[in-house]
């Protein structure tokens, strides 16, 4: 009886291909469902309006937000995030530096901000603040509750506001990561000098 290892060897290497090509096609798969999902769920683009987080963030700025980041640990005081809020015909996003956590009693006195008593070290050298809104008295923090100001404190709205308040965890979309403008390289967002 006679072997055809020729043709052996040619259906082995047939069915090598064959493997090869669906290994090739289900990993592109994975890929793109894997972008899908950073791009769709666990990140989204948000354009900057307004001068509200300036010199931090400037009007038409394009910023990467994670919204997976809050899922794996909690919200940090200085975490600058974006927010859904809900005006009287629509829903909006803003952009606001979170201050106060849940629990914590603030307070703005002389134009700083007081926590649990304590005169808030602040990382960042910030304006100081000319209204204290509704700050001015001291009020504590519910459960999932922030406390937020905005970078350009003197010339914007945030949880000092009656229109804005405190910002509640479930309205926060997730943490303002890096921006991308253009052709720029991607920078962390934190424009104010660190205090020394």
């Amino acid at each position: 009886m006679k072997y055809d290892f020729d043709l052996e060897n040619r259906k082995e290497a047939r069915k090598q291909l064959i493997y090869k090509i669906l290994l090739t096609v289900v990993e592109i798969a994975i890929v793109i469902f894997a972008g899908f999902a950073i791009t769709h769920i666990g990140m989204v683009t948000y354009t900057v309006s307004g001068q509200s987080m300036a010199p931090t963030l400037k009007n038409g700025d394009k910023i990467l937000v994670n919204k997976i980041s809050y899922h794996l640990h909690s919200v940090k005081r200085n975490d600058v995030v974006v927010v859904e809020q809900s005006g009287s015909e629509h829903n909006y996003y803003t952009s606001v530096r979170i201050i106060g956590l849940p629990g914590e009693k603030v307070q703005i006195k002389d134009g700083k901000v007081y926590i649990d008593g304590n005169k808030l070290n602040e990382k960042y050298h910030f304006p100081k603040m000319e209204n204290g809104g509704l700050a001015l008295e001291a009020f504590t923090l519910d459960d999932n509750e922030y406390f937020a100001l905005c970078d350009n404190r003197n010339n914007c709205e945030d949880s000092r506001n009656a229109n804005i308040g405190n910002i509640m965890k479930e309205n926060i979309v997730g943490k303002a990561w890096i921006r991308t403008n253009g052709l720029e390289l991607i920078g962390h967002i934190d424009a104010f000098k660190k205090k020394k």
